[in-house]
């Protein structure tokens, strides 16, 4: 196989297994099983027995995520996404629950981005997804806005208009 050339096999009965090998001579092999699980091994140049690694499918994205640089960290109402081709620029969505001190107001009234440097860039509603919501748009009870910024936005955003 040439210096990093991708060989895919389907393996019946098991799964499909993916290979390449890499300008050292090393070898990476990814295994998506039909079981559902993904299997790593790596073989250095020159050794015999490979290492392997068993991934859940959330935990294979996130490996590749990693890989490409663009690297995602979630908890419940926040992910954080890392782009090392840009400086490490790390951006942060967030979602809230809207507060009755802003049932009413208006986006352009709230003056998020001049205030937190943040954007609201959609706004659920009954179920239904408002994306890129204009500035005339007024908040109900019960809206959930999703937010983007840099974390330190994101907090200054929680901070200064979502005060009850």
């Amino acid at each position: 196989m040439s210096a990093m050339a991708l060989r895919s096999v389907n393996l019946p009965g098991v799964g499909t297994k993916y290979e390449v090998e890499t300008d050292k001579g090393d070898t990476i092999a990814v295994f998506f099983t039909k079981t559902g699980s993904i299997q790593m091994y790596t073989l250095q140049k020159g050794c015999q027995t490979p290492s392997a690694a068993e991934m859940s499918p959330v935990e294979a994205r996130r490996l590749g995520n990693i890989l490409t640089g663009a690297i995602i960290e979630a908890d419940q109402e926040s992910v954080e996404i890392a782009f090392s081709a840009l400086a490490d620029l790390r951006i942060t969505i967030h979602t809230f629950f809207i507060p009755r001190s802003v049932i009413g107001k208006t986006i352009e009234n709230l003056q998020v981005r001049a205030k937190t440097g943040a954007t609201i860039i959609a706004v659920c509603r009954h179920d239904k997804n408002i994306i890129n919501p204009p500035p005339s748009f007024a908040f109900e009870e019960g809206d959930a806005a999703l937010v983007i910024g840099e974390s330190d936005q994101i907090k200054k955003f929680e901070r200064e208009i979502l005060v009850e």
